[in-house]
C-alpha cells in the first residue's frame, strides 16, 4: 500500500470515528499529494510522496515559531497536532549523533575551514543522509564544527 493510500484509508477511518482533527489534517495532506501528482501528470513515486510529507512537516514547523512569537499559542498547537499526524507517515528520522558523525566525515572529505564552504558541505551531506537528514539540524552541526 502506497502512502497516499495509507493516509486515504487512515483519513476515512478518521472520518468515520468523529477524529475532525485527524481527518482534517489527512485531507490537506491527501489534497498536497494530489495537487503534486496532477503537477507531475503521473503517479508519485515512495519518495517523491515522503518529500511531499516533508516540505508539510517544515511548514507546519515554520508555522509554529511564527505563532509561538505572535503569542498564538492556540494555533501553534494545532499545528503541532498536524505534525505528529503527518509524522506517522514518514520513515524515522536519522538520530542527531549519527547525524553529526556525517556532518564531521563530509567536512573532513571536502577539507572545509570556514562557514564559506557551506556550501560544499551540505549538499553531500543530504545526499548521505537519503531524506532522513533534517536540514536545519544538520546546519546547527555544520556550525558548531566550523565555528
Amino acid at each position: 500500500m502506497s502512502v497516499f493510500e495509507q493516509i486515504q484509508s487512515d483519513m476515512y477511518v478518521a472520518m468515520k470515528a468523529g477524529e475532525k482533527e485527524k481527518a482534517s489534517a489527512l485531507r490537506t495532506t491527501l489534497a498536497k499529494l494530489k495537487d503534486k501528482r496532477i503537477e507531475k501528470r503521473e503517479d508519485l513515486s515512495e519518495p517523491e510522496e515522503i518529500k511531499v510529507l516533508q516540505t508539510l512537516v517544515k511548514q507546519r514547523k515554520e508555522s509554529v515559531e511564527m505563532f509561538e512569537k505572535g503569542g498564538r499559542e492556540e494555533l501553534a498547537s494545532a499545528e503541532k497536532v498536524e505534525i505528529e499526524i503527518i509524522n506517522k507517515y514518514l520513515p524515522q528520522m536519522m538520530p542527531d549523533d549519527k547525524i553529526r558523525d556525517i556532518v564531521k566525515e563530509v567536512v573532513e572529505e571536502v577539507g572545509a575551514t570556514s562557514m564559506a564552504d557551506m556550501g560544499k558541505i551540505m549538499p553531500e551531506v543530504m545526499k548521505q543522509g537519503k531524506g532522513l537528514i533534517d536540514g536545519k539540524t544538520a546546519q546547527q552541526f555544520v556550525r558548531e564544527i566550523l565555528g
